[in-house]
C-alpha cells in the first residue's frame, strides 16, 4: 500500500524535528541532573502509578481555581483511564464521540470526501451540535495547535496511552480559557508522573473480515536523584485498513431523496425511497443528446454492445424512479471510502525537575504524523461531446458511428460515471509538532501562599495534500477527441493510428488519445497523459502561546476561604502555504478564475493574527455549602479589537442529599484562519434584482457579473450568552448512588456564516446597507459582487443532560455474591438547535439526517448506559448506546396527498416520508488482569462492538449534499457503518 511505503520514507524535516524534540527533553534532563550526580543516591525501584497531581491540588476543568474540595458550578463529565481501557478503542475520538453530549464530529469515516479543504482524516469533537469550531480542545489545560485551517484540533494527536482522564465541560468557559469554549471544553489530562515501563498491542477486524487495524504503544517513566528529575517517554504506531462503501450490501438498494416525478397538484415536492438511480449517466456512457435523435437513450456496455435505457419515471433532480436504476447505479455506487486507509505514528517526551521543593521546571515535546488515503467517488461526467468520426466510437461501436455517418458534423453527448477509470481521492500527510517549556510551583507573598503556572508553547501543523487520480480538464478535452490518423499526417505516424485530433495540427503537443466509451477502460498511456503530475498543496499552521497564571487564598468568609486566580496570555495564530502554479486556477482577463483540474485547483493561504488576554476568577464561599464563582477575561485581537467575556455561577449544597448549581456566561468564538484569510476565487454569475424594494438601487431585472469569494479580515468574534442550571442528588439512603440534571440554553449572535450573491442583492434591496458595499457597478450595471463570511447569523440551542451512577459491592445484595458492580447512564435531550441565516431559520434538533444539516443536526435523545462488573482479576463491561427516532428536517411537511403548495422547494418542502428510525447498539468486553511480583499491570481485553451486527438505517440524503450513489446512504456521523467489530488489546507494565 502507498501508506506503508510513505511511512518508510522518513523525511529529513520530520526526522530532524522529532530528533530535536527528543534531544531537547534529554538535554533538560541531563542539565538539571548533572549537579546532583555526586551527591544523590540511586533512585528507588519504580512503584505503582501515582496520581498525576498532588493530593492537595485538585485541578478541575472549567475553572482556573486550584483548591482542595472546590467544585466548579459548570457541569463536568469525567472519563477515566479505566473507562478507556474497558472499551479499548482504536483511537480516542471513537471513545469520546460516543458521549451523548457529542454529536456530528468529524471522523475518519465521514471526512473522506474532504479533498480540497484538508479535513480528510481529522477527528474532531462537536459539543452540543454547535460545530467543532465552537468546542475548545485542551491538553493538560493548554491549547494545542490546530490540525486544519478551520481551527479544529485532531484529538488523535493526544498520546492515548498516557491519558489519565478526559474532562468534558458542557457549558461556556471563555472567561476561563478564552475563545472557542462556546459549546464547552474537552480537556485531555495526561499522567505526567507515571513510573515504569509498559507496552500495548491492539488488533481489530470487522465481522466481514475487513477494516483490519492494529496499534502498538510503548511508554516509559522514571525518576532520578531522589525523584527530583522525572522523564516520561511514549511512542505509538497505528494502522487502519480502508473499506469502500460498496463492501456493504445495505448500500446497494438505490435509496435517495429526489424531486417527485409526479408533479400533479397535491403531490409532495420530494419523495424518499429505494429503487432510484441517476437518469443522466451509466457506467459506460448514456447518450443524453445527439444530432441524430434516435440515438438518445442508448447506452454503451462492453465492446459492440449497446442497450436502450428504461428511464422509469424521470425526476427533475437528475434521478429516475424505477426503470433500469441498477444500470445507472453500476460503476458509481459505493465508490466512496467507508473507512480510509490510515497510519499514525507519534512520539512524546517530557522531562521535569524540582529546582526546590516548591518549584518545578519542565520541557515537553510531541510529534504526530498522520498519513491517510481515501477515495472520493467514481466521478460522473455529463455533457461529454463525442463526434461521429471518433476512432474509439468507430472501432468499438460501429453501429452508433454509422448512425452518425462516421462524420464529425454529427455528435452525441454522453453522461458517464467513468467506470474503468481509477477512483479519484486524496493522499494526505499531516505532521503536528508541539513544544512546551514551563514552570509551576508555589511561593509565599503578602502573608499567604500563591501557586503559579507559566509556560510557552510553539506548535506547528505541516500538511501535504496530494490528490490522486484527478485529471487535467484541458488534457481530457483534447484526449477524448480521438480520430484515425490520415495518410500523410504531420505527426508522421502510420495511417489508421488512433491519435488526438489536436495533434494533427500541433504534432508536438504530446496529446495521448483516451477512450470515454464503454466499460473496458482507458489505456495506461492515456491515463498517464490526463493525470500528469497530480495537484498538491503544502500548508503550515503555527501557534505560539505564552501564559502565566497565579492563584491563592484571599480572606475568610462564613463558608470558608475566598480564592482567586488571575493571569495573562499572549497568542499568535498564522498560516502559510505553497501551491505550484500548474495546480492553481487560471486567472482570466476579466478577473474570473478557471479550474484546470477535476478537483483541487488549490490556492495558497497566508495570514496571521495576535491575541492578548488577561483574566481573573474568584471563588466566594458565602456560607457553608454555598459558593459563588465569577470570572472575567479581556481579550484584544489584532484583527478586530477588544472583547470582554465573563461568567458568574453558584453551587449550593442543600443538606446532604441535594446540590444545586447554575451559571450565566458570555462566551466567544473568534474567526478562524480560513474565515479570515481564505484566498480569492472568482467566476461569472447572475442575479435577479426585484422591483418595489425598500432600497431600489437598480431597476428590476437580471444582471450578469463577476463573483469573487474571499476571506474577511473584518470579522469579529461570535458572542454567546449561555446559562445552565442543574442539580446533583446523592441520597444517603442509597450509598454509592449519584444522579444529576443540567439544563443549558446557548444563544449565539453575530455568528459567522457565508451568503450567496443573490442573498447579497436581496439584503441590500431590503435596506441592509452593510451588504451593499460588496456590490460594485460599471455603466449602470453590476460589475462584481464580493462573497465573504459575515457576522450576520444567529444560533439558539437548548436541552438538558441527565446522568446517574451507582457503585456497590454485590455482597450488599447477597453475602455470597462476589465483586463490585458499577452502573452508569447518561442521556442528552436536544430540545432545539435553531440556526437563523436571516433568510430561513431551521431547527436541527431531532434531525437524524446529515446531508444538508451538517454538523448542527442531532437526534432528539442520545443515551449511553454501561454496566461494569469487577470480580477478582476479571472485569466485565456492557454498554448499551443509541438514539431516538428523528426526521429528515423540521422544516419539511410530510404528506402523500393534498400537499400544500410551497413557493420555494428548499423551504418547508413537502415530502412523502419525513421519518428516520433511531437505533441502538450493544457493546461488550471482558478484561483479564495478570499480576505478578515482577509485572505490576498486565491485562488482556476482548471487545465486541455492535454485538448484534445491526446495519445502519438507510437515509435518502438529498436533494443535494451527499445525494450521490458513491456515498453511503445513511448518516455516517451517528450510525455505525462498519457492523460488528472485534478487538483484542494486550498490555503489560513493569
Amino acid at each position: 500500500m502507498a501508506i506503508d511505503r510513505t511511512m518508510r520514507e522518513w523525511t529529513q524535516s520530520a526526522g530532524r524535528k522529532a530528533w530535536l524534540g527528543g534531544a531537547a527533553v534529554s538535554v533538560l534532563a541531563m542539565m538539571v541532573a548533572t549537579p546532583a550526580l555526586a551527591a544523590e543516591a540511586p533512585a528507588p525501584a519504580a512503584e505503582a502509578e501515582p496520581a498525576a497531581e498532588p493530593a492537595n491540588d485538585i485541578v478541575v476543568t472549567g475553572t482556573r481555581i486550584v483548591k482542595d474540595g472546590f467544585a466548579a458550578p459548570t457541569p463536568v463529565a469525567v472519563l477515566s483511564s479505566v473507562d478507556i481501557k474497558a472499551q479499548a478503542p482504536a483511537n480516542l475520538s471513537n471513545f469520546v464521540n460516543q458521549l451523548p453530549a457529542v454529536t456530528q464530529g468529524s471522523t475518519s469515516a465521514n471526512s473522506s470526501g474532504s479533498l480540497s479543504n484538508g479535513l480528510a482524516g481529522i477527528n474532531s469533537v462537536n459539543l452540543r451540535g454547535l460545530g467543532a469550531s465552537r468546542t475548545l480542545v485542551l491538553v493538560d489545560g493548554q491549547r494545542s495547535v490546530s490540525s486544519a485551517m478551520n481551527g479544529v484540533v485532531d484529538v488523535n494527536t493526544v498520546p492515548q496511552d498516557l491519558v489519565e482522564r478526559v474532562e468534558v465541560v458542557t457549558g461556556g468557559a471563555s472567561a476561563q480559557y478564552g475563545s472557542d469554549a462556546v459549546g464547552g471544553v474537552v480537556n485531555f489530562i495526561l499522567n505526567k508522573k507515571y513510573k515504569g515501563f509498559k507496552i500495548g498491542v491492539d488488533q481489530g477486524i470487522t465481522t466481514y473480515g475487513d477494516a483490519r487495524n492494529y496499534k502498538v504503544t510503548a511508554s516509559a517513566g522514571f525518576g532520578a536523584f531522589d525523584d527530583r528529575l522525572h522523564v516520561l517517554l511514549n511512542t505509538e504506531y497505528a494502522k487502519q485498513d480502508g473499506v469502500s462503501t460498496i463492501a456493504r450490501d445495505w448500500n446497494n438498494s438505490g435509496y435517495f431523496t429526489v424531486a417527485n416525478p409526479n408533479t400533479a397538484a397535491g403531490q409532495p415536492s420530494w419523495i424518499v425511497g429505494s429503487g432510484i438511480g441517476p437518469s443522466g449517466y451509466t457506467a459506460g456512457g448514456l447518450i443524453t443528446g445527439s444530432t441524430v435523435s434516435s440515438l438518445v437513450g442508448k447506452y454503451f456496455m462492453g465492446a459492440g454492445q449497446v442497450g436502450t435505457l428504461n428511464f422509469g419515471s424521470k425526476s427533475s433532480s437528475g434521478y429516475m424512479v424505477g426503470g433500469d436504476y441498477q444500470t445507472t447505479l453500476a460503476g458509481h455506487v459505493g465508490t466512496n471510502s467507508l473507512m480510509p486507509d490510515e497510519a499514525r505514528f507519534s512520539a512524546f517526551g517530557r522531562a521535569s525537575y524540582d529546582l526546590t521543593n516548591d518549584i518545578e521546571i519542565f520541557a515537553q515535546f510531541g510529534w504526530n504524523r498522520y498519513i491517510g488515503e481515501s477515495y472520493y467517488q467514481q466521478t460522473p461526467s455529463t455533457g461529454v461531446s463525442i463526434k461521429g468520426d471518433n476512432a474509439y466510437l468507430q472501432s468499438l461501436y460501429p453501429t452508433v458511428a454509422a448512425a452518425l455517418g462516421n462524420s464529425s458534423a454529427n455528435t452525441i453527448t454522453i453522461g458517464t460515471s467513468n467506470a474503468g477509470y481509477p477512483v479519484p481521492g486524496s493522499h494526505n500527510t499531516r505532521d503536528v509538532y508541539r513544544y512546551v517549556i514551563g514552570t509551576k510551583g508555589k511561593f509565599d507573598a503578602l502573608g499567604r501562599e500563591w501557586k503559579f503556572d507559566a509556560y510557552f508553547q510553539h506548535g506547528e501543523t505541516k500538511s501535504h495534500e496530494q490528490l490522486t487520480n484527478t485529471w487535467n480538464l484541458t488534457r481530457m478535452s483534447l484526449a477524448q477527441d480521438a480520430v484515425y490518423a490520415p495518410v500523410g499526417n504531420a505527426m508522421g505516424v502510420a495511417a489508421g493510428t488512433i491519435v488526438c485530433r489536436s495533434s494533427l495540427t500541433a504534432p508536438t503537443n504530446g496529446c495521448v488519445p483516451i477512450n470515454r466509451l464503454g466499460t473496458t477502460g482507458p489505456s495506461a498511456a492515456g491515463l498517464a497523459y490526463i493525470y500528469g503530475n497530480q495537484p498538491w498543496r503544502d500548508q503550515t499552521l503555527k501557534q505560539d502561546v505564552a501564559s502565566v497564571a497565579l492563584n491563592g487564598d484571599l480572606f475568610k468568609l462564613p463558608g470558608g476561604t475566598a480564592a482567586i486566580a488571575f493571569g495573562g496570555e499572549w497568542r499568535r495564530e498564522g498560516i502559510t502555504g505553497y501551491v505550484p502554479t500548474e495546480f492553481q486556477p487560471t486567472i482570466n482577463a476579466n478577473g474570473t478564475t478557471t479550474s484546470n483540474w477535476l478537483y483541487g485547483n488549490y490556492l495558497a493561504n497566508t495570514g496571521h493574527y495576535y491575541v492578548k488576554e488577561g483574566f481573573v476568577e474568584i471563588d466566594l464561599p458565602m456560607f457553608k455549602g454555598f459558593n459563588v464563582n465569577a470570572a472575567a477575561r479581556g481579550t484584544d485581537y489584532s484583527t478586530s479589537g477588544s472583547v470582554v467575556t465573563y461568567k458568574a455561577g453558584a453551587t449550593w449544597q442543600v443538606g446532604s442529599m441535594l446540590k444545586l448549581r447554575g451559571t450565566y456566561s458570555r462566551d466567544i468564538r473568534a474567526p478562524n484562519l480560513q474565515e479570515l484569510f481564505a484566498s480569492p476565487t472568482a467566476r461569472t454569475n447572475s442575479v435577479v434584482v426585484a422591483s418595489g424594494q425598500a432600497n431600489q438601487f437598480l431597476p428590476g431585472g437580471t444582471y450578469g457579473f463577476v463573483e469573487s469569494t474571499i476571506g474577511n479580515t473584518s470579522l469579529t468574534p461570535e458572542k454567546a450568552n449561555t446559562w445552565t442550571v442543574g442539580a446533583v442528588i446523592t441520597p444517603p439512603f442509597i450509598p454509592g448512588f449519584t444522579a444529576s440534571f443540567d439544563y443549558y440554553d446557548i444563544n449565539i449572535k453575530d455568528a459567522i456564516g457565508s451568503i450567496t450573491s443573490q442573498n447579497t442583492i436581496d439584503f441590500c434591496s431590503a435596506g441592509l446597507t452593510a451588504y451593499c458595499k460588496n456590490i460594485a457597478y460599471s455603466g449602470g450595471a453590476i460589475s462584481s459582487i464580493t462573497v465573504q463570511p459575515y457576522n450576520f447569523a444567529s444560533q439558539h440551542a437548548k436541552g438538558f443532560d441527565i446522568e446517574a451512577s451507582y457503585r456497590a459491592p454485590l455482597s450488599k445484595i447477597s453475602s455470597s455474591l462476589p465483586g463490585t458492580l458499577t452502573l452508569r447512564g447518561t442521556t442528552t435531550h436536544y430540545i432545539a438547535n435553531v440556526v437563523d441565516n436571516k433568510i430561513f431559520p431551521v431547527d436541527y434538533a431531532g434531525v437524524n439526517g446529515g446531508s444538508l444539516s451538517g454538523s448542527y443536526s442531532s437526534p432528539s435523545w442520545v443515551y449511553r448506559i454501561s454496566a461494569f462488573y469487577e470480580v477478582g482479576q476479571v472485569n466485565f463491561n456492557l454498554v448499551y448506546r443509541g438514539f431516538s427516532d428523528g426526521v429528515y428536517g423540521n422544516d419539511y411537511i410530510e404528506c402523500t396527498t393534498s400537499c400544500p403548495t410551497v413557493s420555494n422547494l428548499n423551504q418547508y418542502r413537502t415530502i412523502n416520508n419525513n421519518q428516520i428510525k433511531g437505533t441502538s447498539y450493544l457493546d461488550a468486553s471482558v478484561q483479564f488482569k495478570i499480576l505478578t511480583q515482577k509485572v505490576k499491570d498486565a491485562s488482556i481485553t476482548f471487545v465486541v462492538n455492535n454485538l448484534t451486527n445491526r446495519d445502519p438505517v438507510l437515509i435518502g440524503n438529498g436533494p443535494s449534499g451527499n445525494n450521490v450513489p458513491a456515498y453511503a446512504q445513511t448518516n455516517r456521523s451517528i450510525y455505525d457503518v462498519m457492523g460488528r467489530t472485534f478487538r483484542v488489546s494486550a498490555k503489560i507494565g513493569f
